[in-house]
């Protein structure tokens, strides 16, 4: 090393300074300087670091998962409790039975079967993991873009959810199942977890497992199921109530088709050749046969109880099934009983199959609700729930026939609706009640509906064809509003949006909509309550292990105005009281209804309220053999059954005796203005002559306007500002009936036999001349609705 490299010392210069460098020496450079790091690689260098810290920390956490979660004993569900049902009064109604249960090996479940279960559920199940987090991942995106709420679990996941923890739909809940099913995938076989899975899985019908599924459905053991059988039961593991088609034949088309999926999925497996596929027929189940436990009306009302339950969300149909719960109703014992009774006197007692087969056929549903609050009091579902397990109460395919037209002139006032010849349509408006009349400004096919025995009325009052049940008049109403407008109506006094024939036609006047029994006491409720509409409700209380669910809210609403509720109730009141209703009066109190008949006489129906209660009573036809719908022609020894016979005689015995411990209530109306009274005529006018301005109702401007009304009223497609067609008013002819087509008799048509019977009069206040003649108050010799 030379001197000019050694290092330097580290003390002060020396005295005259340090000696010049070497000039001959190189200059020493400093050493290069390190550039700094740019930000985004920075920033990038930190992300990666949290994304291993981060996939540490959840390797470590399943891992702890892993170890720290333990298979769980079965869960308490696996025994199930009984439901506990009760009176508003706290008195027994019915209890349940026990979950229908038997385990079965997994050799003894046919192959097909299990594999039909397998494409119903989980096709990949033999080579697929215990869970499967992309499905997971997918089914949760999916129920967050609203594609509809998805499990994304394997057959794994659903019998550690059905076996070891509960319905309960939680984080917590399924954190445990996932780690739960990875230990039972390493710890047992597939064909363990199977067989668990068959045998825990809800098929409906209170029937947990596929043996007691089988006996449920098709009355044999599980080994004897054939495949399509089997496909059948796999596809009710989705919704076993809904696809019940002996329960809810109006579900069979949902029902096939997803039947069809699962044998489809059979064929893309491999586990079915196409030509079985195509030879495959729907196997119908049976008849459901209930626990004993459920006769008489306890099953039917039970079976309603459930459905409200699970309808709204407030249990779940597993957990309901499960048991341990005690449901208080709003039903009330005397109005049950009064009921019940009611249908035995006057239907039930008078059936004899064998002089009168149709007797056969006849079938009852009715339900009473009370329209200050929406609670169903007293419902009848049909003879006996171990012999005819269909409520009739609640099922959504008959007709119901003319109970359906006071929503139509609902509509029609509600929103001001004018006729073809721009006058404000009320119940003194004139319409042509010709039989087969063709409407007029409907914009789709011919339509000319035909009146009942095909009778012809000429100009009728729109009260007058209310109390007769003309259909050339609604018809033609349901245009002059708009059958757009008048299903609004339909749907916002109560009858649900999804009812099947609910179609915006002018046929929908006649009724042609399947609504239930329980639908239309809702609907006709909304009228009695003012228009102002609450969901109905059978349930006061409920709870569990002494903790009360809390039943959602549905705070009632005004669904159209007062004044075109009331008016509606003004038309109705006539009906008992002079038209095809009046067997009702023997309820001994003011009332109003409406009487309907379905196409081919199937079913018979009678709507009507007081102010205190509003019921619905239908007869429907039905072989019991078949199950098909069935005419009622010589039913209770009679030619033909209609609304104002048997049905209108139940609900008259029913509501006196209900209401027998309270006085009588008039009904408070508020009419719309221009119905009180009917409009003059101008002098040297005949009624129904000269232009437009002969029957001025009063303010044609402000017709069907409720004044000072609160709330906005619904807008139809016609009404007092709508552009409508106008067709020329046809000439008065000599032969056209002007007149009331009835007579001043002080007797009226038994509705039963058509003779001539004294009718007794209740004295209360009513809406006066309706009518072309005021002393008319007798309906035509074999006119029914």
């Amino acid at each position: 090393m030379s001197e000019s490299d050694a290092p330097r010392p580290s003390h002060p210069a020396p005295e005259g300074g340090w000696e010049p460098r070497d000039p001959t020496l190189p200059a020493r450079t400093p050493p290069p300087r390190r550039p700094r790091r740019s930000r985004p690689r920075r920033v990038l260098r930190a992300l990666v670091g949290l994304l291993l810290l981060g996939t540490l920390l959840l390797v470590g956490a399943l891992v702890a998962g892993y170890l720290l979660v333990e298979i769980p004993p079965a869960n308490a569900a696996a025994v199930a409790q009984s439901n506990v049902y009760l009176y508003r009064d706290g008195s027994p109604l019915a209890r349940d039975g026990e979950v229908n249960r038997e385990n079965v090996r997994l050799d003894r479940v046919p192959l097909p079967v299990r594999q039909a279960v397998l494409a119903a559920e989980d096709r990949d199940f033999h080579t697929s993991r215990a869970v499967d987090p992309k499905a997971m991942l997918r089914a949760a995106w999916n129920t967050v873009t609203g594609k509809g709420r998805q499990s994304g679990s394997t057959i794994t996941q659903q019998y550690v959810k059905n076996y070891y923890l509960g319905q309960e739909q939680t984080l917590t809940r399924k954190a445990k199942e996932f780690f739960i099913a990875i230990r039972l995938g390493r710890e047992k076989s597939k064909e363990e977890i199977l067989q668990g899975y068959l045998n825990t899985s809800y098929f409906g019908r209170n029937a947990y497992g596929v043996q007691a599924a089988a006996r449920a459905y098709y009355g044999k053991d599980v080994e004897d199921l054939d495949t399509a059988e089997g496909a059948y039961l796999a596809s009710l593991l989705k919704a076993p109530s809904a696809y019940d088609v002996t329960t809810h034949p109006e579900n069979h088309a949902k029902a096939v088709a997803r039947w069809d999926y699962v044998l489809d999925g059979m064929v893309t497996e491999g586990w079915l050749t196409p030509a079985d596929r195509a030879a495959a027929r729907f196997p119908v189940p049976q008849t459901a046969r209930p626990a004993t436990g459920l006769s008489g009306q306890r099953g039917y009302l039970v079976q309603a109880v459930e459905q409200y339950l699970t309808d709204r969300g407030i249990v779940d149909e597993k957990t309901l099934a499960g048991g341990g719960f005690r449901i208080t109703t709003t039903l009330e014992p005397a109005k049950q009983d009064a009921l019940v009774q009611a249908v035995e006197d006057r239907v039930a007692s008078r059936l004899d199959p064998a002089s009168a087969p149709a007797d056969r056929y006849v079938r009852v549903g009715a339900a009473a609700v009370d329209p200050a609050t929406g609670e169903v009091l007293a419902m009848y579902g049909g003879v006996d729930y171990t012999r005819q397990y269909v409520n009739n109460a609640t099922r959504r395919d008959y007709q119901v026939g003319s109970t359906f037209k006071p929503f139509v002139f609902t509509a029609a006032v509600q929103s001001g609706a004018q006729t073809q010849y721009g006058e404000p349509i009320t119940p003194h408006t004139l319409y042509d009640g010709t039989n087969r009349r063709p409407v007029e400004g409907w914009n789709g096919g011919p339509y000319d509906p035909a009146n009942e025995d095909d009778e012809s009325y000429g100009e009728i009052p729109v009260g007058t064809a209310t109390d007769l049940s003309v259909n050339a008049v609604y018809a033609q109403m349901a245009v002059d509003v708009g059958p757009g407008h008048v299903r609004r109506t339909a749907v916002a006094l109560g009858l649900p949006g999804s009812t099947p024939d609910l179609t915006a036609s002018p046929s929908i006047a006649l009724g042609p909509a399947t609504a239930s029994v329980l639908d239309m006491a809702t609907a006709y409720a909304t009228l009695a309550a003012h228009g102002r509409h609450g969901a109905y409700t059978l349930v006061e209380r409920i709870t569990r292990d002494g903790h009360e669910l809390t039943p959602p809210d549905a705070p009632a609403r005004q669904a159209v105005s007062r004044e075109a509720a009331d008016t509606t109730t003004s038309i109705l009141r006539s009906v008992v009281e002079t038209g095809t209703g009046t067997a009702a009066q023997t309820a001994g109190r003011p009332a109003a209804g409406k009487t309907g008949t379905a196409e081919d006489d199937k079913a018979a129906w009678f709507a009507g309220y007081t102010p205190e209660l509003a019921t619905v009573v239908a007869l429907m036809g039905q072989d019991p053999e078949s199950g098909r719908q069935m005419p009622l022609y010589g039913a209770l020894g009679l030619p033909r059954i209609n609304g104002g016979g048997a049905p209108a005689e139940i609900w008259g015995q029913f509501t006196r005796e209900a209401l027998a411990s309270t006085p009588p209530q008039d009904f408070d109306l508020r009419l719309m203005p221009g119905t009180e009274e009917p409009p003059p005529m101008p002098d040297g006018l005949e009624e129904g002559e000269g232009a437009e301005g002969a029957r001025d109702g009063g303010d044609p401007e402000g017709a069907g306007r409720s004044a000072g009304f609160a709330e906005p009223p619904l807008t139809g497609e016609a009404g007092p500002d709508a552009t409508v067609s106008r067709s020329p008013r046809p000439p008065r002819t000599d032969d056209a009936r002007t007149d009331d087509p009835r007579t001043d008799d002080p007797r009226t048509d038994d509705p039963r036999t058509g003779s001539r019977i004294d009718v007794p009069r209740i004295d209360v206040p009513r809406i006066d001349d309706l009518r072309t003649d005021p002393g008319a108050d007798d309906p035509r010799p074999g006119t029914r609705q």
